[in-house]
């Protein structure tokens, strides 16, 4: 076989090494991304992120939080266009867009909560129910205005 004169480049593998986690986490999080605890009297996190040996959630578990979910989706579409409208037509406080965005983004940290615990027995349940709270409240500032 003739040579060209170039060689072909090694291939190594270098393992990859995993970094600590940082000493500030937000409290209920897990520190070690693989789930395992830190120490055998630790209790285990609340919310976290599905390690790649977790069991798969339930696919009717799944299914019902998600229609939950997106029902809360439209809900928060439907007060975005008429606080729209109402902000276009004028007439409407200062604090009236801010307030409807605030409780808007609180809805959606809860339903973003509440997936993030579905390996949970009842902690998805109670924050997607506690999502629809500041989600009411603004539906009825929207009709109010």
């Amino acid at each position: 076989m003739a040579t060209t004169g170039v060689e072909e480049p090694r291939r190594t593998r270098v393992p990859v090494q995993e970094s600590p986690a940082p000493d500030v986490v937000p409290f209920g999080w897990e520190r070690d991304p693989a789930g395992r605890p830190e120490t055998a009297g630790e209790e285990e996190a609340f919310f976290r992120f599905p390690a790649a040996d977790d069991p798969a959630p339930g696919a009717r578990r799944l299914l019902a939080m998600s229609v939950y979910a997106s029902f809360l989706g439209l809900g928060g579409v439907g007060v975005g266009i008429r606080g729209m409208v109402s902000q276009i037509g004028g007439g409407v406080p200062d604090w009236y867009v801010p307030v409807l965005a605030i409780l808007g983004m609180v809805s959606v940290a809860f339903s973003v909560g509440a997936f993030l615990s579905i390996h949970r027995r009842m902690l998805p349940w109670m924050l997607l129910l506690g999502a629809a709270v500041p989600l009411a409240a603004d539906v009825m500032l929207a009709v109010a205005y």
